[in-house]
């Protein structure tokens, strides 16, 4: 079992933090269908981008997401702190520093996987952030900025001194981006060397591939991202079968329901013409994983109305 501060994880599958995703609409179905815990989009450390529409948007507090874990971006320890005490007065439970983005706009503000780089900065940041807040404080990195420099470990290392209290590790480098193979054994090496639960991040993809990686790095828990999109039943299923269950079987009908009640959320969360627009990347995920033609996505992603999405999908179900 996992445990951050006074919060226990009921079960070792954890979402990732992915902007433009996992919002509160899709963290509430991914946690509903069986996650340990879902992590929020990242927040700019920055405040005069606090009470903008989509901060306030990420920074809100949903029931049906178990612990609130809201994920900060920045460079400046004391931006990061101030920001970490902001999420704080908001309702979170835990406040996550991101380390490990490889975006272009991200690294040019010398943020995400930019700060691997500079591990005097990394220290300074994560004491500053761990002395701010009353809530725990956890770190995502990658296994380091290049091939040739990856200093997870040492990283890792500062990160439990200054107190953080679990960290996810992404098995590629900030030059990888998302391509190239991932490793796991700087995962493996880290695990070896620390204290705090450590979760393994990185094309993890199904059940198989989640134990695989568990039993190689010897990792608490592991986090699923991109897989997820289109599939929130993903981490629920694996969850099932590390715990030696059966899955749910589900129908294409049975998944569209799902794909229902989370089209319903995203309406009813966001105002019309946003939520019309996030709904198109999220169902086209869903039809494309349902392996509906190209012409039915298609169908789906030219509509202008929330009441014309949800008939679209309502007619699918009775297809």
């Amino acid at each position: 079992m996992i445990v951050i501060g006074p919060h226990k994880l009921h079960n070792p599958v954890i979402l990732a933090p992915m902007a433009g995703v996992s919002d509160v609409p899709f963290r509430e179905t991914v946690f509903r269908l069986g996650a340990g815990m879902v992590v929020s989009e990242m927040v700019s450390s920055n405040p005069k981008l606090w009470n903008t529409g989509k901060s306030r948007m990420r920074l809100e507090k949903s029931n049906a997401c178990g612990i609130f874990s809201i994920q900060i971006e920045g460079a400046e320890p004391r931006m990061l702190a101030d920001a970490a005490r902001y999420c704080e007065a908001q309702g979170a439970d835990i406040v996550d520093i991101n380390m490990g983005c490889p975006a272009k706009k991200v690294l040019k503000k010398s943020a995400g996987s930019a700060l691997l780089k500079d591990e005097s900065l990394v220290a300074s940041i994560l004491e500053e952030v761990v002395a701010a807040v009353r809530i725990p404080v956890t770190l995502k990195i990658r296994t380091g900025w290049s091939e040739e420099n990856r200093n997870g470990v040492s990283i890792s290392h500062i990160a439990e001194g200054a107190g953080v209290q679990a960290l996810a590790v992404h098995g590629r480098t900030r030059t990888c981006k998302f391509g190239g193979q991932v490793e796991y054994e700087t995962i493996r090496q880290i695990k070896e060397c620390v204290n705090i639960p450590v979760i393994a991040n990185g094309d993890i993809c199904d059940a198989v591939q989640a134990q695989a990686v568990l039993d190689y790095t010897k990792a608490d828990g592991i986090m699923v991202g991109r897989a997820a999109m289109g599939a929130p039943w993903l981490l629920g299923d694996i969850a099932s079968s590390l715990a030696g269950k059966a899955s749910v079987s589900r129908s294409p009908q049975d998944r569209l329901g799902i794909v229902l009640v989370h089209l319903a959320r995203i309406h009813n969360f966001y105002e019309p013409i946003v939520a019309v627009r996030l709904s198109r990347k999220h169902i086209k995920s869903y039809l494309q994983l349902l392996c509906f033609d190209t012409d039915t996505i298609r169908g789906f992603l030219g509509l202008e109305e929330p009441r014309q999405q949800v008939a679209f999908v309502e007619s699918l179900t009775r297809a």
